[in-house]
């Protein structure tokens, strides 16, 4: 236990002492964010924020991962550097989104393929188990590994658009995975998974509104990148109970991308084109305020977080009820809020239908 704290607090100090050194540096450099029609902040802002996240991850990953864990994990390590720097040059150079996605399968393909960090046991509620280690399924646990890599990397991305809310949500879903390894006995993630909350919380201090300087996709593509990699090797080596528990850990930044692409084929609009309809873009428009957005976001992540602890206790009976109230309860919120649009709400819509059928039949009753 106390490498953990160790671990945790060595990566928050360095991360905390790095943050103004960045700051001056992004500004050296031109690594600023304008402000523009689709983002919120009003005022040049220095990005690049997320390098402090890495020097601290850094220096704790080398003082405090053991040795003999190296393997898979020095593989995330090499994965997620190359992500860091196509951020910084991102940061620095507005590449264009080809550019950025190839960095990021270059990164996946490193961890993936030498390294092997690959999907291994999907356990499916009563249907058995999935093997991907052996056969044909070896070679599909490639793309689909790269895919869910890639995925939740350009997901945590898609939700940095308010001070303090990528961190903070990426914090979360870390202090979930160490949680959830520290209860299936698995140190060497639980280790990774301090170190890496550390950095994060170092930086966070900064971050949080009215910020002092932004993660940009340095940032952003880093965490995206090892909580996407963390959550497979988790999930690998514990075996936990099954292939939904990562997706309901990492909720938020999922539920988010998904319904954004739901958006945009509903308004007809290029999956890839930016838009104002986002989570937090929609919280804003019902009148919460900019911290009481991030806040609200925060709370939704934590329940994600506790129901992923929950069910990898439950019986499966329980862990299909309780993901299908989930499901349920995420679709009423996205239509509460308007995720896909004000006026695609079909339950919503269902539900006053039936009420007015309801009406006119009282009116003629009496």
């Amino acid at each position: 236990m106390s490498t953990l704290i160790f671990g945790l607090l060595t990566s928050l100090i360095v991360s905390f002492i790095a943050t103004p050194y960045v700051m001056k540096l992004a500004i050296k450099v031109g690594a600023v964010d304008a402000p523009n029609q689709r983002k919120v902040h009003t005022r040049i802002m220095p990005r690049m924020g997320g390098l402090a996240i890495y020097l601290g991850y850094l220096v704790a990953f080398f003082l405090f991962v053991p040795y003999s864990s190296m393997g898979e994990m020095l593989g995330i390590f090499i994965g997620s550097t190359i992500v860091m720097v196509v951020g910084m040059l991102d940061d620095k150079l507005q590449l264009s989104p080809k550019w950025k996605l190839l960095g990021q399968l270059v990164a996946t393909a490193i961890v993936v393929i030498p390294f092997g960090l690959k999907i291994g046991v999907v356990n499916l509620p009563y249907t058995g188990s999935i093997d991907f280690s052996s056969g044909w399924l070896f070679w599909l646990a490639i793309p689909i590994t790269m895919f869910w890599i890639v995925g939740v990397t350009n997901a945590v991305n898609l939700i940095d658009g308010l001070d303090g809310l990528s961190a903070g949500v990426s914090a979360i879903a870390t202090a979930t995975m160490a949680i959830m390894a520290l209860l299936m006995g698995d140190h060497k993630v639980a280790i990774y998974c301090f170190v890496l909350l550390g950095a994060i919380l170092g930086f966070l201090y900064f971050n949080f509104h009215p910020a002092r300087l932004f993660m940009g996709d340095t940032g952003s593509l880093f965490l995206g990148f090892n909580l996407a990699a963390l959550s497979i090797m988790g999930f690998k080596e514990a075996l936990f109970v099954s292939f939904i528990i990562p997706i309901v850990v990492l909720g938020v930044p999922l539920w988010d991308t998904f319904f954004a692409i739901v958006r945009r084929i509903v308004n007809k609009k290029p999956i890839s084109s930016p838009d104002k309809g986002h989570l937090h873009h929609c919280l804003l428009n019902m009148g919460l305020s900019h911290r009481r957005t991030v806040l609200t976001i925060y709370t939704i992540s934590i329940f994600f977080g506790t129901m992923a602890i929950v069910l990898t206790k439950t019986t499966k009976w329980t862990t299909i009820i309780v993901m299908v109230l989930l499901l349920i309860v995420t679709h009423l919120a996205t239509e509460i809020v308007g995720l896909v649009s004000r006026r695609h709400r079909p339950l919503i819509n269902a539900y006053r239908r039936i009420r007015l059928k309801q009406a006119e039949q009282e009116r003629r009753t009496q």
